[in-house]
């Protein structure tokens, strides 16, 4: 899939920065922070499901 995003001049100057300190692509760095907050979310969520299911365990098991 392909995105197409605008960023401000100090955003995009922060991006090349980084990019050069790196050597690495911008567009190689912002794709890698947008997986990393993509799987942060996921497993933010995960740990939140099981701690809701593990609370809630001997509720579910009386409503069955």
């Amino acid at each position: 899939m392909r995105l197409s995003f605008e960023l401000t001049e100090a955003q995009q100057g922060l991006l090349n920065a980084l990019a050069q300190r790196l050597n690495v692509p911008a567009d190689a760095i912002a794709a890698a922070a947008l997986r990393d907050l993509l799987d942060r979310r996921e497993a933010a969520f995960e740990t939140a499901a099981a701690h809701v299911l593990e609370k809630n365990a001997e509720l579910y098991k009386r409503l069955a």
